[in-house]
């Protein structure tokens, strides 16, 4: 086990956000959260703001009290905030460009000052309209134009990329940056048009699965738990696992929509149908999807050993049972 350290998570009480935190405190770490509950839930934490060892903040990043102090007294800096979910980024696109840039500016500046490490965790969805058959870390992005509204989240991420890699370069601030792809699992909410949980949700209500387009999209899904253990090896060692570098977190098993819907009615045993919805009922106009979102994730296995454990069969029941179990409380 590492020596105990005190990490600050942005976007703690998120989906991701917790499950690292149940992690990092696992290994003998404090943990100071941090979140306007804007889309994570008190719910997601509420068994650790109990503990001694956790500390937890209900504001914005940028306008947190002290945030000096508290970034000045941490080890390192886990910056997973960030406005999430096709559906919000559609519905409220300057919202979405403004927070992603506002509040890693505001973060990073001070991370910077005291050279605190950093990771950033950002998307797949940088990688933009590449039509390559997977997705390594050295490849040019290819972004779609303004007009169309889903590419406002990838630049806004990308632009958080440049920042990081900008800080690390003019001030050394030991930062690494993780692109995650379709990470899921317990917690993940389908209100903001997560596909997995919405699936399942529908599953055991024995409602439509609603597929967007024909289905024959494919995605690779990378269990939190898988995820979390690669985002906390890259920042616990000292100095930081890849300083100045992007990672691909994810996993490389893909799965179309269609199957995907398919294999959740099996999984759940319910009597629930598949509806086709073109893509221009689901959304407004400027809406793209990719053909395939494929991770290469040869570079993190060989720099931390990573292999995601957990099977698209075992998401899917943990799925089911997380949901299961808060509709019964």
């Amino acid at each position: 086990m590492s020596l105990s350290k005190h990490y600050l998570i942005s976007g703690g009480a998120g989906f991701i956000g917790s499950h690292l935190a149940e992690l990092l405190l696992q290994n003998g770490h404090r943990v100071t959260l941090i979140d306007d509950l804007s889309t994570g839930s008190l719910s997601n934490i509420h068994a650790l703001i109990k503990r001694k060892e956790v500390h937890f903040i209900r504001s914005k990043v940028s306008e947190t009290t002290d945030l000096e102090r508290y970034i000045e007294e941490c080890d390192g800096i886990f910056h997973l905030a960030a406005a999430v979910g096709v559906k919000l980024i559609i519905e409220r696109p300057l919202y979405s460009i403004h927070n992603n840039l506002h509040e890693t500016e505001c973060i990073l500046t001070l991370a910077s000052k005291y050279k605190k490490s950093f990771l950033l965790a950002s998307t797949s969805e940088v990688y933009g309209k590449s039509a390559k058959s997977r997705f390594s870390e050295s490849d040019d992005l290819y972004i779609g134009q303004p007009a169309l509204l889903r590419w406002n989240y990838a630049c806004s991420k990308l632009m958080d990329e440049f920042m990081a890699i900008a800080s690390w370069r003019e001030y050394k601030t030991p930062i690494v940056i993780a692109r995650l792809f379709n990470i899921v699992g317990p917690r993940q909410s389908g209100r903001y048009g997560m596909v997995l949980p919405r699936f399942v949700k529908a599953a055991l209500e024995g409602s439509p699965l609603s597929v967007y387009g024909d289905g024959t999209q494919t995605r690779c899904f990378c269990h939190v738990a898988d995820a979390v253990q690669a985002i906390a090896l890259l920042l616990e060692g000292s100095p930081p696992t890849g300083v100045g570098e992007i990672f691909n977190i994810g996993a490389d098993s893909e799965i179309s929509i269609a199957d995907l819907a398919r294999k959740v009615i099996s999984l759940t045993r319910s009597k629930s149908q598949i509806e086709f919805i073109p893509y221009e009922k689901a959304y407004p106009p400027g809406f793209q999807d990719m053909a395939r979102r494929k991770p290469s994730i040869d570079k993190i296995r060989a720099r931390i050993n990573f292999s995601p454990k957990y099977s698209l069969e075992d998401i899917i029941r943990d799925i089911a049972h997380s949901i299961s179990c808060n509709s019964i409380r």
